[in-house]
């Protein structure tokens, strides 16, 4: 049983530590941003521009209806008469 609860620990440890290692390093709590260079701070200007600027040339789109090929483009048709109810032996219908 200890066995098994071993091997069983060891694989955990051997599929998680990958992840572990891939991580960057966290900033904890309580310290402060590093400064950035002014290259750094250009680039990050720069690429905000470029978003606003992608964001201009995305066209306006109108109203999506996800069900319109589900749905017929004519009005619901009025619901058919009842079927006449068959004849018995006796001529009568059947009730």
């Amino acid at each position: 049983m200890r066995v098994r609860a071993f091997i069983t620990a060891a694989v955990i440890a051997a599929l998680t530590g990958p992840g572990w290692a891939q991580q960057a390093p966290m900033q904890r709590y309580g310290e402060k941003d590093k400064e950035k260079s002014f290259n750094e701070k250009e680039q990050e200007k720069e690429a905000q521009r470029a978003y606003q600027r992608s964001l201009g040339n995305v066209p306006e789109k109108g109203p999506v209806d996800p069900w319109g090929n589900a749905r017929s483009a004519e009005a619901p048709k009025a619901a058919k008469a009842p079927a006449p109810k068959p004849k018995t032996k006796t001529g009568e219908a059947a009730k």
